[in-house]
């Protein structure tokens, strides 16, 4: 066993994936990962950001499957944090892997869009920046607290929404989206670094058990405001198949709901685990990605 990682946590990755491949799922638990970064076009351009950075000296990389997402290759957080482009909010420190679910949505103007699990607000800026703040957003957010840092947020960055403080399980079935993100609480099985070793307790067997409950009733509430015809996507940072493909196949055998197989350009530069179902993606870690798995679905 890996003392590094939950016992419990190995066991589950090995039981599904295999020895081999939880191995590189350990290797990419204790990889340092890059520091990387979205533009905030609401504010500013991919070209003026590529000058600040180039201005300060900072090296990056982009990615094949986003104009707006950079890999900071020689600095950390703190010292982006330095800059005005950063205080200006003309860009978001994010991982890549959390950029993925708002794309694989492709939010659209003038839509009725609900991010059901929004704060800090990450990929509720960001599907304002790919509507260009021309779709209703609702963000809805349960602690009083995250609200206030997804207020904060959606202000800095110039981003357009309605925060909804509210259990995501309770919105009313009055209600109804053309869209909705689902990126849901789960145990972070995925996010684990252990170059940060405090974080390893924070995943707990318990917490994963919750997690599933909590995932079931959020995609059936979902599934309920979305519209016939339309679509939402599943997400969390979790590469559990119990989080993942398991709350996405009890939707699926409901007969309420298909799968709409992801395809974006340039997603054959991400890392993936196999995944249970065809046409989802779940995102092995490394040093550029956390894991992550995604899923989009139909409401049929």
């Amino acid at each position: 066993m890996n003392s590094n990682i939950p016992e419990f946590l190995e066991v589950m990755l090995e039981e599904q994936y295999g020895k081999e491949i939880t191995k590189k799922i350990i290797q990419g638990y204790q990889s340092r990962r890059y520091t990387t970064l979205r533009v905030n076009t609401l504010k500013t351009t991919i070209d003026n950001v590529e000058k600040t950075l180039q201005e300060e000296k900072i090296d990056y990389e982009k990615v094949s499957w986003s104009n707006e997402a950079f890999i900071i290759k020689n600095v950390n957080e703190k010292e982006l944090k330095k800059l005005d482009i950063y205080n200006n909010g003309e860009i978001y420190l994010q991982s890549l892997s959390s950029m993925l679910p708002p794309i694989i949505l492709q939010p659209m103007p003038k839509l009725d869009i609900l991010d059901m699990s929004a704060a800090p607000g990450s990929k509720t800026t960001q599907i304002a920046a790919i509507t260009q703040n021309k779709a209703n957003i609702t963000a809805c957010e349960i602690n009083k607290i995250r609200a206030e840092r997804l207020k904060y947020n959606l202000e800095k960055q110039g981003a357009n929404a309605y925060v909804m403080i509210q259990d995501a399980t309770k919105i009313d079935d009055f209600f109804s989206f053309d869209q909705i993100l689902l990126d849901t609480p789960c145990s972070g099985s995925g996010t684990m670094n252990l170059q940060f070793n405090n974080k390893k307790d924070l995943c707990t067997k318990k917490l994963v058990e919750n997690s599933a409950v909590l995932q079931t009733n959020l995609i059936k509430k979902a599934i309920k405001l979305l519209k016939p015809g339309k679509e939402m996507v599943y997400s969390t940072c979790s590469i559990l198949s119990c989080e993942n493909e398991d709350i996405i196949s009890n939707i699926l055998k409901e007969g309420k709901a298909d799968i709409v197989p992801i395809k974006i350009k340039g997603i054959e530069q991400v890392p993936l685990l196999p995944s249970k179902i065809e046409g989802t993606l779940c995102v092995c870690p490394n040093e550029y990605y956390e894991g992550f798995f995604v899923a989009k679905i139909r409401k049929r």
